[in-house]
């Protein structure tokens, strides 16, 4: 059984190489992370697995690769980049990776609060071009951040937001209990939240989840704080929200559209930082990463 890696930067494609032990599933590495959709057929030649880390698999496509009947998905957000059913329907199936990078973007999360709390990054960008800004921020301890969706990265946020003194609640699709952390209703969190931030996986259910209609349930200057999928808010109404206030501050990591053009709305919104879907981009998370993707290739290799 063969694999391709078909878009490995350069860290990836060398923990991927270093991670590989005797015995292991042939895997190619294609350390071209900018390949093109249309590029994946001729790259797996015939390989039953392939291995993605951010490149669109059209279903279309898909079904010129013969031979494919396993698609290694570097994350959980799968659906951004693929059809998973209709992948299934082609005899393929999706894997996904889960909880590699929990601390990281719980982390990235934590940095995107406190950055939009405090205009940082405005302070920034005001002082480098020669302007002495200087206004108040939200102080955060003892202010109530709500989480909406409580997996792995949620309950690392609110670790380490409840040890820095502030009030907790949460919302979540099924029962869940975490120490210290209040579980509510979604209206009672939009309400209550002096900070929103989002933790749910991207689905039919979760696409547009933050509506403008939720939006407007939220309390008057709320920070919102986005390292899940672009495509859960309401683009248009968050930044209508943005530009009234509504919204005191967003601390956004995933967009509708990525890379983020240079041009688009949000780019020239002073009261947005902004980072480049990196949030689970640390070594620790990586080596997580490709472990466990060398993990579904070995039983996968064993299953056949």
């Amino acid at each position: 059984m063969r694999g391709v890696f078909v878009d490995a930067n350069g860290s990836l494609a060398d923990i991927f190489d270093r991670q590989n032990k005797a015995g292991d599933p042939a895997v190619r590495i294609n350390r071209d992370a900018d390949i093109k959709a249309e590029q994946i057929p001729a790259l797996l030649d015939g390989a039953e697995i392939v291995i993605v880390d951010h490149t669109a698999l059209p279903t279309d496509v898909a079904r010129r690769c013969n031979g494919l009947k396993h698609v290694v998905f570097l994350g959980t957000g799968a659906r951004s980049y693929m059809n998973p059913e209709q992948l299934g329907e082609l005899g393929i199936e999706v894997h996904l990776i889960k909880g590699y990078g929990d601390t990281a973007v719980a982390e990235c999360a934590i940095a995107l609060m406190w950055a939009s709390a405090r205009g940082i990054a405005r302070m920034d960008r005001e002082m480098r071009a020669g302007n002495w800004l200087r206004e108040d921020g939200m102080q955060l301890t003892g202010k109530t951040l709500g989480l909406i969706g409580f997996g792995g990265i949620a309950a690392e946020v609110a670790r380490i937001a409840l040890g820095s003194g502030m009030r907790v609640i949460a919302w979540n699709r099924t029962p869940k209990q975490f120490a210290g952390v209040d579980f509510v209703s979604l209206d009672a969190l939009l309400a209550q939240s002096h900070v929103v931030s989002l933790h749910l996986l991207l689905n039919d259910d979760t696409r547009g989840f933050l509506s403008r209609e939720r939006i407007a349930a939220m309390k008057p200057g709320v920070i919102l704080v986005n390292t899940a999928r672009g495509a859960m808010v309401d683009e248009a109404a968050m930044i209508e929200a943005l530009k009234s206030g509504h919204i005191r501050h967003a601390g956004l990591d995933v967009f509708n559209t990525e890379p983020l053009p240079a041009d688009h709305p949000l780019t020239k919104l002073p009261n947005v930082t902004l980072s480049a879907h990196s949030a689970f981009r640390t070594p620790e998370a990586s080596e997580n990463l490709i472990h466990a993707a060398w993990e579904h290739c070995r039983r996968i290799a064993k299953q056949a």
